[in-house]
């Protein structure tokens, strides 16, 4: 199988969108530097400001998994305990 990406998508209880926002961003350069990681991208809805989306890219599945079980990730999801709304990781093959 060739790349891999992620298009997570997280909407923040509306009350804790600048908590949420700010702690993705601290994900943003520690991804980057991971190993098998292409792209890593955040997004934010520009009519909807709790409505965030990932656009990822990685080289194998294999390097994914290690990216989601990194430290980094874990300390993102206690900061955010209780402050998302939703949560969808599509996984999904480039075409063209």
């Amino acid at each position: 199988m060739g790349k891999l990406t992620i298009i997570a998508t997280i909407v923040s209880k509306e009350d804790k969108t600048e908590l949420v926002k700010s702690e993705m961003i601290k994900l943003i350069d520690k991804t980057r530097a991971e190993d098998g990681c292409i792209n890593y991208d955040l997004h934010q809805d520009n009519s909807n400001p709790a409505h965030f989306i990932f656009h990822e890219n990685w080289e194998s599945e294999a390097h994914l998994e290690k990216h989601l079980s990194s430290q980094h990730i874990t300390d993102y999801m206690a900061a955010t305990e209780d402050c998302i709304e939703t949560f969808v990781l599509n996984k999904m093959t480039h075409i063209a």
